[in-house]
Order: structure tokens, then C-alpha cells, then sequence
């Protein structure tokens, strides 16, 4: 049976399966299934795990061997499986297959690995698997269901927050749920069940870096290039995840550009405002923002940002973060930047 990661405590309190499934490649949820599984499994009198991590050269007799010996520790026990790679072969995909049809109760299969394909979805062994048990795919979490998620970690947390820091957070960690999770454990123990206002959540966020994305923005909105490169180059030095910058730069580019529509429309621009929610004393910011980036530069960043976006997915040949500041140029640069390629030669920034 299919369920997904929101339905992972309800399931377990229904009756024990043999077999649970966890595919996907986001590491929070994967993190925290298998060590929920586990810990439940364990409350059961499940208090032997054997773990095996599963390469091109795993040999499938062990497996075979392990679930069908006796053990001699305990009477229940958890056999964990790490695909490293889905592409199992065809002795895996039988073996696996075959130890669908003689599942025991007293072992827990517990097998997890990246994402799986439709195909791969469809084969026997999984589908033999799922028919005995729960799959699990865990798929990126976003927009109104990150807000959701948000919610839940914070009552679990017992954080008391006005709305707009969840909408904070989940802006700015969208694509990090450890961070995120890590965040709302730091906002718990610093203001206990006080209650958070969105200027205090921002203000702790600004102190414990030298540079944050919101700096990034904010220079970016001010047009002050000069600045965005030295915050891009201090994040690179932090170790700050260049998909998050990605994400969190084309969210206000393509917000902005939103805006200009509406504006071309004839739309008021406090009316404007109020829509997108932006406070008070960040209006003077888009203000100038929007009165300097016009619609064929933001257009042309937009454009810039989905091939910064592909590169991400497909090479690691590229310094990221200086695509970034492409990106950043072109919404006042575009007429420039626009003739020149992003294809070129790897350096350090």
C-alpha cells in the first residue's frame, strides 16, 4: 500500500507489516521515516538490526541467508536494506521477488534508496513488496504543504508564532527541511512558548551569519551589484546551498515581474502591496526596485536563472554562484548580458 510521509505515524500504529518501502531523495523525510520506523519497530520487541548497503557487487546470498536464519539475539529482528543504486539486476530484482512470497512476521524488510522511477515502480519486486506491506515515496515538500508542514513541526516544538514567521521560514528554507527543522529546535529553545514575531525571527536569522539570503535580496532590490557579488562570495565561503540561493532569487524575480504586470495593467500599487504582502518598511525597497528593473530585464533574468537551474541538474562543471551573479546583473544589464553565453570554463570566483 502507498501512503506518504504527513500519514507515517497514523500508519504505524495499525497493524504491523512485514515490508515498509522508503524511495525518494529528500533527506529530512528520509532521515526521519527510518528512524520513526525503527524506533516504533524497536518499541515492539524489534531489537536486532542488521543493515546491509547494496552496490553493483552486493552479493544477494546474504540477504537470503540473514532472513532465513534463526538469530541468536533476538526473536525479532530488523534486516535493512540501502540501495545504492535502483538498478538492482535481474538476481536482486528475483531474490527480492522471491522473499515477497515468504515474508515472516518476526523480520522487518526495511529497504530505502533514491527515487524511483515509473518503470522501476512497476517491476515485480516492488510491486510484490508494496502488495505486502507500505511504500513510502518521498517527494520535496512545497508551497501551501511546506506552510502546512511548518505548522505541524511547530506545534510538535510548541512554538508560539504569528503567521507571517511561518510564511518566513518556509520562504527561506523552502528546499532545506533540515535546516528548517533545525531552525524551528533553535527557535524553541531561545523563546519557548513566548510568542514570535516576524522582526524577531528576522533579526536572529541576520545575527548569526556575517551574510544571509535576505542581505542577497536586499541588496539586489537597491540595485547596488557591487554588494550582491561580496554576499554571493561570503555564502560560497559558508558553505551556503547554491539551490537555495536559486530558489529564493528566482522567487523574488519572478514576483517582481508579476508586479510589473500588474502595474502595466494599471493596478494601484499599494493595492499591489497588500497582495503580495510586503510590510511596510520593505515598500520603499521593491519602490525602487520596480521603478529600475523593467519587464525585458526581468524577462531576459528569468530566462538566465532556467539555464542556471538546468546547469545545476545536469553538470558540476560550473561555479554556480557566479551564475548567480549573471542573473543578479541581467535584471539591469539584460540588453547586455543577454548576448553573452553561460557555457564557459570553470575558475574558482
Amino acid at each position: 500500500m502507498r501512503i506518504y510521509h504527513n500519514q507515517l505515524t497514523a500508519t504505524l500504529n495499525k497493524p504491523a507489516v512485514p515490508v515498509w518501502l522508503i524511495f525518494g531523495d529528500e533527506p529530512w523525510q528520509k532521515s526521519n521515516s527510518l528512524s520513526t520506523i525503527k524506533q516504533h519497530y524497536k518499541q515492539q520487541g524489534f531489537d536486532e538490526i542488521i543493515q546491509f548497503t547494496v552496490d553493483d557487487k552486493f552479493d544477494w546470498s546474504q540477504l537470503v541467508q540473514e532472513y532465513q536464519a534463526m538469530s541468536l539475539f533476538a526473536s525479532l529482528r530488523i534486516i535493512e536494506l540501502e540501495l545504492l543504486t535502483n538498478k538492482i539486476g535481474d538476481t536482486g530484482s528475483k531474490i527480492l521477488a522471491d522473499i515477497a512470497q515468504q515474508l515472516v512476521p518476526d523480520v522487518l524488510l526495511l529497504i530505502h534508496g533514491n527515487k524511483l522511477d515509473a518503470p522501476t515502480q512497476k517491476r515485480k519486486w516492488v510491486k510484490a513488496l508494496e502488495s505486502n506491506g507500505y511504500f513510502l515515496p518521498l517527494y520535496d515538500i512545497e508551497g501551501k504543504h511546506l506552510q502546512q508542514w511548518v505548522q505541524k513541526q511547530a506545534r510538535f516544538y510548541q512554538i508560539n508564532m504569528l503567521p507571517d514567521v511561518m510564511l518566513l521560514l518556509a520562504e527561506l528554507f523552502e528546499g532545506n527541511l533540515h535546516a528548517l527543522d533545525q531552525e524551528l529546535q533553535k527557535l524553541a529553545i531561545l523563546f519557548g512558548q513566548q510568542l514570535i514575531i516576524a522582526e524577531q525571527a528576522e533579526q536572529l536569522m541576520i545575527k548569526q551569519a556575517k551574510f544571509n539570503p535576505f542581505q542577497l535580496i536586499d541588496a539586489m532590490l537597491l540595485g547596488d551589484l557591487s554588494k550582491c557579488i561580496s554576499i554571493l562570495d561570503q555564502l560560497q565561503h559558508d558553505g551556503t546551498s547554491a539551490g537555495q540561493l536559486l530558489w529564493f532569487i528566482h522567487k523574488e524575480i519572478k514576483q517582481l515581474n508579476l508586479m510589473q504586470e500588474h502595474i502595466a495593467s494599471g493596478q494601484d500599487i499599494q493595492t499591489i502591496f497588500k497582495e503580495y504582502r510586503i510590510w511596510d518598511k520593505r515598500k520603499p525597497l521593491y519602490q525602487k526596485a520596480l521603478n529600475t528593473m523593467s519587464p525585458p530585464h526581468l524577462a531576459i533574468a528569468l530566462a538566465r536563472i532556467a539555464e542556471v537551474d538546468l546547469t545545476m541538474k545536469t553538470t558540476s562543471d560550473f561555479n554556480v554562484f557566479l551564475l548567480l551573479a549573471d542573473v543578479i546583473t541581467s535584471l539591469f544589464y539584460g540588453e547586455t548580458t543577454k548576448g553573452l553565453s553561460l557555457n564557459y570554463e570553470y575558475g574558482d570566483a
